[in-house]
């Protein structure tokens, strides 16, 4: 088995630089009573409704120089001002990631904090994995054109990619079967109780808030293995190992332990850092070359910093 480090900084450019142009629309008769998300999207009709609810909740459309919310019925006389460069969207920006392994099949990246591994949905102009894996495609395309599996947008670490159709599906194939072997490292609040044990408890979609997830008897199948490797008098450093793959698992299964990853916006409960404390630390997985590898990213230096406060 082989384990690779390497680090290399993050760096992203944007390669044309663009200020938001001014649109304005007034209210015809026939429009007024719609909503302003409505309203917009039929001016402008390249932007999705959620992407003009994204440019209201940060002022980017005004009414009479007042910013307004997606929801406002617009009414007669009124001009809807929108301050957002359409043309921006024809615009992705460059991004540099680290490369911790690379050959002619697949890519394994040290993924940072804070960049999503694909586009969500069909309209955005962000730079993410997707994005930076496009030149280096063979006949994969599409928002989501050589990801094999996802990490968070807030979670570091291991992630491998495919440069080709038949390794896409080659790896992919592993990780339905559970075939792939992963380990990550957090920092929750607190010691766990047992230091050392099996979480197996079903996950599903929590109704009241569809964007986050709950242990739930109706949900699917769910197993992490924890382990306690390091311990202060107020925080925990964890070693987890997934054998199930369902979204934000780690997560769902500390918070329900009472044990919040610390930064965790969704599952916590006041443990803020400044990042959601959760690292991809290994991936163990045949590679389409046929052999078996390990690939790992060392643990970022602010858990350590955390740790020692």
């Amino acid at each position: 088995m082989i384990s690779c480090f390497f680090t290399e900084p993050i760096s992203v450019q944007t390669s044309t630089s663009m200020n938001s142009s001014n649109n304005t629309f007034p209210v015809d008769e026939e429009e007024v009573g719609q909503r302003l998300d409505v309203f917009v999207t039929s001016h402008m009709p390249r932007l999705s409704r959620a992407f003009v609810q994204k440019l209201s909740d940060t002022d980017k459309i005004t009414i009479a120089g007042k910013t307004v919310k997606a929801g406002h019925k617009v009414r007669a006389g009124e001009v809807v001002e929108v301050r957002y460069d359409v043309s921006e969207l024809d615009v992705i920006p460059t991004i540099d990631l680290p490369i911790l392994y690379e050959d002619d099949d697949c890519i394994v990246i040290n993924k940072p904090a804070g960049v999503l591994t694909h586009a969500q949905g069909t309209l955005s102009n962000e730079a993410t994995v997707a994005t930076f894996l496009r030149d280096k495609l063979q006949d994969l395309d599409g928002s989501r054109g050589g990801i094999v599996h996802r990490l968070d947008r807030a979670t570091s670490g291991v992630i491998i990619c495919a440069k080709n159709q038949e390794a896409l599906s080659f790896m992919q194939k592993q990780f339905s079967q559970r075939k792939v072997k992963k380990a990550y490292m957090a920092i929750v609040p607190g010691r766990l109780d047992p230091e050392e044990a099996v979480i197996d408890m079903p996950i599903e979609r929590n109704p009241k808030a569809p964007a986050t997830f709950r242990v739930g008897q109706n949900g699917k199948p769910s197993t992490t293995h924890y382990k306690a490797v390091q311990t202060n008098p107020q925080y925990s450093l964890v070693e987890l190992k997934p054998t199930t793959g369902r979204t934000h698992q780690l997560r769902v299964h500390l918070a329900q332990q009472g044990h919040p990853i610390v930064g965790d916006p969704l599952y916590g409960t006041g443990e803020f850092g400044d990042r959601l404390f959760l690292h991809a630390l290994s991936l163990e997985i045949t590679t389409p070359n046929r052999e078996r590898q390990v690939f790992e990213a060392p643990l970022p230096p602010e858990f350590n910093a955390f740790m020692s406060k």
